[in-house]
């Protein structure tokens, strides 16, 4: 629907920014998930610019252009882990060297044996460990850590081969000084191993508020049962979801901004439009709760109809009764 916008904005472009700071912000305080309004005091550009969904420091954009919202790990949790990581990785080294020597009849025999004990403790084992496991280790799984692509994927056999010949100078020869540097120095806490594989460090364990959950706005109830609601796309639906989380910690005249914009993006997916005069987040909260709703009244039906399905193939025929 390109026609008129109850909001004031039109979909085929989104709306400019409000040139002064005396225009406040939308009642956020009444939408669920959304905290009081800051006050309108000036921020800089690079500040105000940092919009859910538009791209932060800690964003990772995947193959398929969505934002992903993912902290890297800090030098000192790095530490952490590599030590453990180290600690064994040189205690299954010097096992295999102390069993390998009593099998060496002379002394090419027992340099053979130390040079395969060595690449089996810093390249071997640190490749297989990471593969098998998708970038996590013992030392990674005890501080909440696990290595990915650039990308956000898991990495495979080449990212972790790459790392494990990397880590014999800047982990191994140097013990760990060249590592640590480097991470402290790169903002996103990447090693030498990681420049060169296109991976870093990624937290996977962080004590998160929980959301509160998205609740129908009571003066679009009416409206959200009649209304005819497109496929809309996941990535947007996300973005829109963290923005409704994050409401509390944008300047006024950006929340209003990215509400107009989510809402007039969201508005081709509904039809009819929403009453005139609706607040930007509270139609975007009610698109979200009507598609989240269906989707899962859908899901109910769904496993209903595979459940009667699934008794009348085990049913008997012709009303025979099963004796008991």
């Amino acid at each position: 629907m390109t026609s008129a916008n109850p909001y004031g904005t039109g979909s085929a472009s989104p709306p400019a920014r409000p040139a002064t700071s005396s225009a406040s912000g939308p009642p956020g305080a009444e939408l669920p998930g959304a905290g009081p309004p800051r006050t309108a005091t000036p921020r800089p550009a690079a500040q105000r610019a940092r919009v859910p969904g538009t791209g932060t420091d800690n964003q990772v954009i995947t193959g398929e252009a969505v934002a992903l919202d993912l902290a890297p790990a800090s030098a000192l949790s790095r530490l952490m882990s590599g030590v453990i990581d180290l600690i064994l990785y040189a205690s299954t080294g010097a096992a295999v060297l102390i069993l390998a020597t009593g099998f060496a009849a002379n002394d090419a025999q027992l340099n053979t044996m130390a040079i395969v004990a060595f690449a089996l403790t810093m390249v071997v084992l640190p490749t297989a460990v990471e593969t098998l496991t998708r970038g996590l280790s013992a030392g990674r799984l005890a501080v909440g850590l696990r290595i990915v692509r650039d990308d956000g994927g898991p990495v495979q056999f080449r990212q972790a081969l790459i790392r494990a010949l990397a880590g014999i100078g800047e982990i191994w020869l140097s013990l760990g000084a060249v590592a640590l540097i480097t991470s402290i120095i790169h903002p996103r806490g990447k090693r030498l191993g990681d420049l060169v594989a296109g991976t870093y460090s990624l937290r996977v364990r962080e004590s998160e508020t929980a959301r509160a959950p998205l609740l129908m706005p009571a003066e679009l109830r009416p409206w959200a049962e009649i209304v005819d609601l497109g496929r809309i796309p996941d990535a947007l639906a996300l973005q829109a979801r963290v923005y409704l989380s994050r409401t509390g910690d944008l300047h006024p005249l950006v929340r209003a901004d990215v509400g107009r914009r989510f809402a007039a993006a969201l508005e081709s997916y509904v039809s009819p439009p929403p009453p005139w005069g609706t607040d930007p987040e509270r139609f975007v909260a009610a698109v979200l709760v009507t598609r989240r709703d269906r989707a899962y009244l859908s899901g109910v039906a769904a496993a209903r109809r595979e459940q009667e399905e699934a008794d009348r193939v085990r049913a008997l025929p012709f009303q025979i009764h099963e004796h008991p």
